[in-house]
């Protein structure tokens, strides 16, 4: 069987998820940080979790020197953080936006959720990347409203 691309796309798309942006700072590279909806739990034991990168993406090399990264779940307040860090060839991270995390990877601010994690492993994910990530750290703001992305569009949950 073949899939056309675009009709794949937007089957997957009917699949509501979250909106992140994953932070991370190796030597050499300013702070910087990339829109994802590509994110999941793994693993309570260890604490393992995973997101995934093209292939061809600008931020590739960062992110395969990046010892550490930060997977941080947006609010429903920061669709604008999230529209800022989707731009191509634009992700270097403004200075108000975040703080440094105990693991030493920036950390969002005002962030629903954010997990501090340690490079576990990268497999091959045909034209992505997927990165496994050991949580090191965690921050949560319990009672705040998600942002959610559905069809191609942001929602709100009620």
């Amino acid at each position: 069987m073949s899939l056309d691309p675009r009709q794949f796309r937007n089957a997957l798309g009917q699949f509501t998820t979250g909106v992140c942006v994953i932070t991370a700072n190796p030597t050499g590279y300013k702070p910087f940080g990339m829109t994802v909806n590509s994110f999941a739990s793994v693993s309570l034991d260890p604490p393992l979790v995973l997101w995934s990168l093209r292939n061809d993406s600008e931020c590739l090399d960062a992110f395969n020197k990046s010892k550490t990264f930060t997977v941080n779940v947006l609010a429903s307040d920061q669709m604008a953080m999230s529209n800022l860090y989707s731009k191509k060839s634009d992700h270097d991270l403004h200075n108000d936006h975040y703080r440094i995390g105990k693991s030493g990877a920036p950390v969002l601010r005002g962030a629903l959720t954010s997990f501090e994690c340690e490079t576990w492993a990268h497999y091959d994910g045909g034209d992505h990347i997927i990165v496994v990530g050991k949580v090191v750290e965690m921050d949560c703001k319990p009672g705040a409203k998600p942002l959610a992305f559905y069809a191609g569009q942001y929602r709100e949950l009620r």
